[in-house]
């Protein structure tokens, strides 16, 4: 028989089962949020990036955040009593009792019915906190941002609901362009608001990203629309050249469950820990295969490995857990990603 078991990444809590889940909500000295989601939604890796701002912010330390995988059975009734009928969805409880919900991909949304239901607290000072630490963890954070999508808009408001004329222009000239782009809300983070001013140096927005390089803000998409370059850029590149790209994208690169502040299997997180010990955390970066299905598929027929995590040096696979692992016994795996 299988053991269910719930586990904690960071304050964001993953529930495996149906008792798992009554028992955080039982535990709740607060308010509970409970973000549904499924690994095909597109928009529910937006809800989980709100998710993981929310539990970062000092300002609501009571408030417990919990994911629920709705089409997982062992999660059936949890999903049936909530009558959740389509992703993403949240619930918001006190004491258990559903105070409110929320449907579909609406981070100021979220942070609204937080602050709502959940008055803010002033955060506790913490003198000891590295600053170096805390950029370095803000532009890695920015960096999965940027490559969330190959071309990725950051901008005011979403693409329904642009928040100002710039950022409106920008959706028209992308959509005039036919192309496929992803975007983030910068007024629902002001900490991605500020730091990606300084990680592009780039003073204002919209800014769009292609293939994780900034490309600039409207006036250049506007004078690239009108010569015609503006949609060569954008067209959406063939899954051979975005694999390619993504492991090509730094010199050593893990393709993994979860990430390296986060690994969301037991192998991932041998082989992070296998990697800090030889060459740092710094030294190579990761992506995050559970929060894109295409390339998940679509690597294991690239690299012929059938499994994940796996690891490239140079853009050559080195290969998975047992042989990564095997090389850090042997003292090989510091001298190939030296």
């Amino acid at each position: 028989a299988s053991v269910q078991f719930t586990m904690t990444m960071g304050e964001v809590i993953d529930v495996g089962s149906e008792a798992a889940f009554g028992r955080e909500v039982d535990q709740a000295t607060g308010l509970v949020v409970v973000h549904f989601w499924a690994e095909w939604c597109e928009p529910c890796k937006q809800m989980d990036e709100a998710v993981r701002v929310l539990a970062k912010d000092p300002k609501h330390p009571r408030v417990k955040l919990l994911r629920v995988e709705a089409e997982r059975d062992e999660l059936e009734g949890v999903t049936e009593k909530f009558e959740v009928s389509m992703v993403p969805h949240i619930v918001f409880l006190k004491q258990g009792k559903v105070v409110d919900t929320l449907e579909g991909a609406d981070p100021k949304g979220l942070f609204d019915k937080v602050a709502l239901h959940s008055p803010a607290e002033a955060p506790e000072p913490s003198p000891h906190q590295d600053p170096d630490l805390a950029k370095r963890e803000l532009n890695a954070r920015l960096k999965r941002l940027t490559t969330s999508n190959p071309v990725v808009l950051f901008m005011k408001g979403s693409p329904d609901e642009p928040r100002c004329g710039f950022s409106k222009k920008a959706v028209k000239l992308l959509q005039d362009a036919g192309a496929e782009f992803g975007h983030f809300d910068i007024l629902t983070d002001q900490e991605v608001r500020q730091g990606l001013k300084e990680y592009s140096n780039w003073p204002t927005y919209p800014q769009l990203y292609v293939n994780g390089e900034l490309l600039g803000g409207y006036d250049i998409m506007q004078e690239m629309s009108e010569s015609g370059e503006l949609a060569a850029e954008v067209k959406p590149e063939s899954i051979e050249d975005r694999l390619k790209r993504l492991i090509e994208s730094s010199r050593v690169m893990l393709f993994m469950k979860g990430d390296k502040e986060e690994p969301r299997c037991g192998f991932s997180a041998k082989v992070v820990k296998a990697l800090d010990e030889a060459v740092g955390t710094d030294a190579y970066q990761t992506f995050d295969i559970l929060k894109d299905q295409v390339v998940r598929q679509e690597l294991k027929t690239y690299s012929n490995w059938p499994t994940y995590p796996q690891l490239y040096v140079k853009g050559e696979l080195i290969g998975g857990c047992d042989i990564i692992l095997d090389m850090a016994n042997s003292g090989e795996l510091k001298e190939a990603l030296a």
